[in-house]
């Protein structure tokens, strides 16, 4: 007996000393002293986590996933019991989740910003290391939680060549997230819409890299600042890595059939842009294959490119199911090979409760498939991410600030400043628009005239709770209180059952002016039945359903018509482009977009968006892009170039292309050196003047052509522009600055390299509205 206690008492006091040598003697651990280097704490916090602990932290689900609950109240539980770690059995407490707040959180901001702090303090104070949750949500387009404000999306923002507003939009989407308890937003779509079929397209910003390249370090730079633990800054989270823009057949999840050279021409340089320029700590892998690998799987992408070429120290998250494209791609037979892979290729979480990277990747490891390596390669970037946040200093946030700082009058207003900027007029013949005021009757008509979800694109909150202002809204509070407005829908978006297409004209017939509303709807509000949005891809480009017909009946009634287009895609209007007077493209205008197509209209604000897509007259002409190659350039210049037996080669509207209810003239081009070294730099600038009577705003846009290559290079490559806001009469002058940044090709080797010979700068109001030309030389 007496030996017995002995080995108890032996045992005990091996168990204290190993409890204080974690301690200090009752003193907090070091990973809890905040006056040491995160490296440090990340070290000693690592080293106290076990493997199911460690695995735990990797997974981080969307909580729309059926695994955490049925049913609102089941998920709200569910998000509990995983934070703690009793979820799944064997798995350790959770890393954090993606979309909660909009999945289960609808009341507003108070809500989600309690919820949130209920949840971390079950991980702080309930789970044996008290790690802090890291909650993510989408940002495309603003935060998307219900009170959050809803921005113009994609093309909309795009569209303003505004680098100055752009930094607006998603300062404030970080600001009402961070307060409200959220750390990385995600979804900001920075690779170039190269095939406008795929409809998760709405949610990026043009089809060139370079203007990519500026909105993705604009972004890093408003989303995250210089101190991600700051009470208003997230993480920025780029998606997707590198890219799912241009897929086989246009559809959502189609191969992206690629060489390593168009990868690095086009896709990569908004990466590199976001990563290596603005610091961004959140990339999310795509789901396509990238040259017959599944991108979960590439070593080549996540690690060699991302981590070693462009430095990345964030957290590479999955895409939604995106370890499952390991075993599609049939890379592995099941989860459990899919998640070694995916280890392996350097994927750090997992957002879908897929087996892959729970209670199979720890089988892998005790199997000795997996290294503890590799699993704390992960666990590390994690801990170091919430530890740069802060998370284990402030878990938590203030309900009455969130409250107070979201969906505020200056949030509002940056809404609406968005949609006006990004609205492209793309036809006024005989100077029909604006229109007076004070017109008698107006018939305003289409199923997108008075449909709130429409105007707002995917990635917006499930249940809304702001007024939304559509734009017969719009017209209705921009006209004089005697204007008679009247409304007929006229049809719906898809389909035929829906039919007033004879009362829409005897509408039109009895007005002044027509303003016909068309386009595109959202998935969510058709029953499964939409045209725009994630998984929404379209083989034609044309207006869908009874549409066209609404159209051709409004403008045969011989009224003057209008047609607003309200679309995530461009879409080849053939018909109207011949025909309808005026053409507003008001693309996705988010909450305030009814009051901007109204001031649009109305002349209370001059237009002065440009086109950062290219407008097809067919689907059957992609790609159409405006940055082609010398082939294709010498054969639509040439007798069997210019047209396809059925239609011209030319696209209805080409890319940088926006009308204004002012003229602009441009002179006086100055280029300095007209010679210089490999690294020198060129200065360009060029005199623009408003020669109209109202105010405008003028995008100058600079292209250059290498003229002798080694390697093929586009004929006409966007390297600059500048937004400039003139008075009448006002002239002043636009400067640029060209370096190698500008000038340099991937040669055989794939090696960055400017070549000695002459460029050519073009200068315009869009690709092929050219106003001034000239030359320097690198010798």
């Amino acid at each position: 007996m007496f030996l017995k206690r002995q080995v108890v008492t032996i045992a005990l006091v091996i168990g204290l000393i190993s409890l204080f040598s974690y301690t200090g003697f009752g003193q907090k651990p070091l990973y809890m002293d905040s006056s040491q280097a995160i490296e440090k704490r990340v070290e000693d916090l690592l080293g106290r986590m076990t493997l199911e602990e460690k695995v735990g932290q990797m997974n981080m689900p969307c909580v729309y996933v059926g695994e955490l609950g049925k049913d609102i109240p089941a998920k709200t539980e569910g998000c509990r019991k995983f934070t703690e770690g009793k979820h799944v059995e064997g798995l350790g407490p959770a890393g954090g989740f993606f979309t909660l707040a909009n999945t289960i959180l609808h009341k507003g901001t108070r809500q989600q910003a309690e919820y949130f702090n209920e949840l971390q303090k079950i991980a702080t104070e309930k789970t044996r290391l008290g790690i802090p949750l890291l909650q993510t949500e989408e940002g495309t387009h603003g935060l998307m939680c219900s009170g959050g404000t809803i921005f113009p999306e994609g093309l909309t923002i795009g569209s303003t060549w505004n680098m100055d507003l752009v930094k607006k939009i998603y300062t404030i989407a970080a600001r009402e997230g961070r307060a409200a308890g959220i750390h990385q937003l995600f979804t900001l779509v920075i690779e170039p819409n190269r095939d406008p079929r795929l409809g998760r397209n709405e949610e990026g910003y043009s089809e060139d890299p370079y203007i990519c390249s500026r909105i993705a370090e604009t972004i890093a730079g408003a989303v995250q600042g210089d101190d991600i633990s700051a009470n208003d800054k997230t993480v920025a989270g780029f998606c997707h890595y590198p890219g799912q823009s241009e897929p086989v057949s246009g559809m959502e999840k189609g191969a992206m059939e690629i060489s390593e050279r168009k990868l690095r021409e086009v896709f990569l340089p908004p990466w590199v842009a976001g990563i290596k320029k603005g610091g961004a700590l959140g990339v999310m892998a795509t789901y396509p294959a990238i040259d017959g690998r599944a991108a979960h799987a590439s070593e080549f992408l996540l690690t060699d490119i991302l981590r070693n070429e462009l430095g990345f120290e964030g957290l590479v998250l999955g895409e939604g199911g995106g370890i499952s494209t390991i075993v599609v791609e049939r890379h592995a037979a099941n989860q459990k090979e899919a998640g070694e892979i995916a280890i392996k290729a350097g994927l750090d979480v997992g957002i879908s409760y897929e087996e892959g990277y729970m209670t199979p990747l720890i089988e892998n490891v005790k199997e000795g498939k997996v290294s503890m390596d590799l699993i704390d390669r992960s666990v590390r970037r994690i801990l170091r991410l919430k530890f740069r946040l802060g998370l284990f200093e402030n878990p938590y946030v203030d309900p009455e600030y969130a409250v107070k700082i979201t969906h505020t009058k200056e949030s509002k207003e940056v809404a609406l400043e968005a949609a006006r900027e990004g609205i492209v007029l793309l036809k006024n013949e005989n100077n029909l628009l604006p229109l007076k005021k004070d017109i008698k009757r107006i018939a305003v008509i289409g199923p997108n005239a008075d449909h709130e979800k429409n105007q707002l694109g995917d990635y917006t909150a499930e249940v809304i709770l702001q007024d939304i202002v559509t734009v017969l809204d719009g017209i209705k509070a921009g006209t004089s209180p005697n204007t008679v407005v009247e409304f007929v829908q006229g049809c719906d978006v898809i389909g035929t059952d829906y039919n007033e297409i004879l009362k829409a004209r005897k509408a039109a017939e009895d007005a002044d002016v027509a303003i016909v509303v068309l386009g595109e709807n959202e998935w969510q509000t058709a029953g499964g039945k939409g045209t725009n949005g994630e998984a929404y891809d379209v083989a034609s480009l044309d207006l869908t359903g009874l549409q066209e017909d609404l159209l051709k009946a409004v403008y045969e009634s011989g009224t003057p018509t209008i047609l607003v287009l309200i679309n995530g895609r461009p879409l080849s209007i053939r018909w109207a482009a011949e025909n309808v007077p005026a053409i507003v493209e008001a693309w996705l205008p988010g909450e305030r977009g009814g009051h901007a197509v109204a001031d649009i209209i109305f002349g209370d604000y001059n237009p002065g968006g440009k086109l950062p897509i290219t407008v097809p007259r067919h689907s059957g002409q992609l790609p159409v892009y405006y940055n082609r190659m010398p082939g294709k350039e010498y054969w639509i210049n040439n007798a069997w170039g210019k047209a396809y037996a059925d239609m011209p080669a030319s696209p209805l509207w080409e890319f940088g292309f926006g009308l204004s209810y002012t003229k602009y003239e441009y002179s006086n081009l100055q280029i300095t050196p007209k010679e210089t070294g490999q690294y020198g730099v060129i200065k360009v600038s060029v005199d623009v003047q408003n020669t109209g009577d109202r105010k405008g705003d003028e995008i100058v846009q600079l292209y250059i052509n290498d003229l002798k290559a080694t390697m093929s290079v586009p004929v006409k490559e966007l390297q600059g522009f500048k937004k400039v806001s003139l008075e009448p009469g006002e002239k002043k002058a636009v400067e640029f600055s060209l370096n190698h940044e500008n000038l340099f090709l991937f040669n055989s080797f794939m090696e960055p390299v400017v070549e000695p010979g002459v460029f050519e700068v073009m200068i315009g109001s869009s690709c092929e509205d050219i106003k001034q030309k000239g030359s320097f030389e690198i010798k």
